[in-house]
C-alpha cells in the first residue's frame, strides 16, 4: 500500500484541509499520514474561529520519523500560513525525498483575483519558491497570477495565453504545472496542464455549475494525489479528479439540507471507488 504524507492544517469544522485529504486518500485505498501545521475549530469563512499555531511541532514531528526510517511514496502540501512554515516544508522536501516518490504543491493562497487574508505579493512569490521542488504544482488562476507578479485575468483568455501562463510557471522549476479553473467557454470549466519535460500540453474539461463551494480545491488535490498513487497517469488523475469534484458539488447542490461551509464529497465516494475498480472507464484527455 502507497503512503502518502499530507501537510496543512486541521480545520475541524469546515469540510476542508485534511478533514477532506484524510478520508479522500484512504478511500482510494491509500495510507494517508497527516503533519499539521494548527488546529482551528471551523474553517475561516466563519466568524470568530479559534487558531491554534502547531509551527513548534514540525521539527520534532520530522526528526521522529527520521529515527523511524519512515519513508512518504508522496508528500502533499496545501494550505501553508506564513514564511515559517514554507521554510520548514522546503527543509521536509529536501529531508524526504527519494528518486521514486511524488512532491505534489497546491499553493493554497487565494481565489477570483484575491488573496486570502494575511497572505500578501511577497508571500506569492516565495511560494513560486516552495514549488519550484515540486514535480507536479495545481495553483487556480488567482494564485498563478500572484507567483508570476502578472495581472489576474477573469475570463477572455484563449488556449494560447494559458499557455504561455504554463510555460512561465514551469519556469519556477515544477516538473507539472497545472492549472485549475480554466474555462474557454460559459458552459466549460476544467484543467490544463503541461509537462514541461515532455514539452506537452493536456486539459480535461466538465460543465460548469452555477454555484461556489468551500474545499473544492482541496477536494479536487487529494484526489488527485490519491490517482496518482494507484498508479494513474497526472493527466487521469486530474480527470477523475476533476469528475469527482463536478459531483461533490453536485450533491450538495441536490441536498436541501445543504451546509454552506462545504461541499457532500462523503456522497460522492462511491462513485469515486467505483472508478478506481473499473480503471478502464477512465476518461479520455482532451489534448
Amino acid at each position: 500500500m502507497k503512503r502518502v504524507l499530507t501537510v496543512q492544517d486541521i480545520s475541524c469544522v469546515g469540510k476542508c484541509s485534511l478533514t477532506v485529504a484524510l478520508p479522500i486518500i484512504s478511500a482510494m485505498g491509500v495510507e494517508c499520514s497527516v503533519l499539521p501545521t494548527a488546529v482551528l475549530s471551523t474553517h475561516t469563512a466563519f466568524q470568530d474561529f479559534t487558531f491554534r499555531d502547531l509551527t513548534e511541532e514540525i521539527v520534532p514531528i520530522c526528526r521522529h520519523w527520521k529515527q523511524q526510517e519512515l519513508k512518504f511514496d508522496a508528500i502533499y502540501t496545501g494550505y501553508l500560513g506564513s514564511y515559517e512554515q514554507m521554510r520548514l516544508v522546503s527543509a521536509l522536501f529536501d529531508e524526504f525525498r527519494t528518486a521514486e516518490n511524488l512532491i505534489f504543491v497546491d499553493p493554497v493562497m487565494g481565489d477570483y483575483g484575491k488573496l486570502y487574508p494575511g497572505f500578501t505579493p511577497k508571500f506569492a512569490r516565495e511560494m513560486g519558491k516552495l514549488c519550484a521542488k515540486a514535480d507536479v504544482i495545481v495553483p487556480n488562476m488567482t494564485e498563478a497570477a500572484f507567483m508570476l507578479g502578472i495581472d489576474y485575468v477573469d475570463a477572455g483568455y484563449d488556449e494560447g495565453y494559458v499557455r504561455d501562463v504554463l510555460r512561465r510557471l514551469s519556469d519556477l522549476g515544477a516538473k507539472n504545472t497545472v492549472l485549475t479553473g480554466v474555462s474557454f467557454a460559459e458552459n466549460s470549466l476544467g484543467v490544463m496542464g503541461y509537462d514541461a519535460e515532455r514539452e506537452e500540453f493536456f486539459s480535461y474539461f466538465n460543465q460548469r455549475l452555477n454555484a461556489r463551494c468551500h474545499g473544492t480545491g482541496d477536494v479536487f488535490a487529494s484526489c488527485c494525489v490519491g490517482g496518482m498513487m494507484r498508479g494513474f497517469s497526472l493527466g487521469d488523475a486530474l480527470a477523475l479528479a476533476a469528475d469527482f469534484t463536478v459531483q461533490s458539488m453536485r450533491f450538495t447542490m441536490e441536498d436541501p439540507e445543504r451546509r454552506w461551509y462545504g461541499v457532500n464529497f462523503e456522497q460522492a465516494i462511491p462513485m469515486l471507488v467505483d472508478r478506481l475498480r473499473q480503471s478502464v472507464d477512465r476518461p479520455q484527455l482532451l489534448r
